[in-house]
């Protein structure tokens, strides 16, 4: 892959402050390249009992092909909430989030798990690997769940196995493996169904110094190849390295623009 760092010219959302860039697109706005996300007043209610937090409060965003988006703000906010929301992992309570044109909240449970299967890849900080699965199970799933043949899974799965560099991993599982392995494992489950966008959260939060540096060299060089991400993370120096970053604070988008404007605000 090449190692070069792409710059993909922004797209943003609204409800960002006045300092914030111009965005170069809106909901609703397809001036630009055709949106692979569209998300429009998206809001998330979390009830316990009698209590009630809206952690998200009408959240806006337009993502297009090719674009690298780091998602930060302090803990507690709503950035791994937006990515669940977003990618149809949690339920709405009001809004649209459009993938590929396809309104996700409005499928049924399992045309949802199928679309996320077709055209999402997830990398997650806790690797998400099926313990009992080899490193080629585990990363041919989303394959297999599409209805894809279970001997093409296999060799597709073991060919984007290959070129995360776990040639020789095929047949281990997850605890014969270092956090980076899994990791490249779980960037190799992601990746196989050639999805449209690939979410990950927080994907070097539980990795050493170096080998997260080796991660984030990958991801960007999934970029670099035309690979559509999105990363929520706390670490300043990943959120300065997208093409985009966007800020969340109070369950609301503060700010949406090229990382160099940005305030980095401290996310602990």
């Amino acid at each position: 892959m090449p190692s070069d760092r792409d710059v993909v010219t922004d797209a943003s959302a609204s409800g960002a402050p006045a300092s914030s860039p111009a965005p170069s697109g809106a909901p609703g706005d397809h001036s630009g390249p055709p949106p692979i996300l569209e998300a429009t007043g998206v809001r998330k209610v979390y009830r316990t009992g009698t209590q009630e937090v809206e952690a998200l409060r009408g959240v806006d965003l337009l993502i297009t092909s090719g674009e690298m988006v780091m998602v930060m703000g302090p803990s507690g906010n709503g950035k791994t909430t937006m990515l669940n929301c977003l990618s149809g992992l949690d339920d709405i309570d009001e809004g649209t989030v459009l993938v590929d044109g396809a309104d996700i909240h409005r499928m049924g449970d399992a045309a949802r798990t199928t679309h996320r299967a077709e055209r999402m890849g997830f990398i997650f900080q806790s690797f998400n690997l099926i313990p009992v699965f080899s490193a080629a199970e585990n990363c041919e799933l989303p394959l297999l769940v599409t209805g894809v043949k279970p001997k093409e899974a296999r060799e597709r799965a073991k060919a984007m196995l290959s070129q995360v560099g776990l040639d020789d991993r095929f047949d281990h599982r997850p605890t014969e493996l270092s956090g980076g392995e899994q990791q490249r494992v779980a960037i190799a489950r992601a990746l196989v169904s050639q999805p449209a966008i690939v979410w990950a959260d927080e994907p070097t939060g539980n990795l050493d110094s170096a080998t997260a540096d080796a991660v984030l060299t990958m991801l960007h060089d999934v970029h670099n190849a035309g690979q559509t991400l999105v990363i929520v993370t706390h670490d300043r120096g990943i959120g300065a390295s997208g093409t985009r970053l966007v800020e969340v604070r109070d369950g609301l988008i503060t700010y949406d623009g090229v990382p160099s404007g940005a305030p980095l605000a401290v996310a602990h």
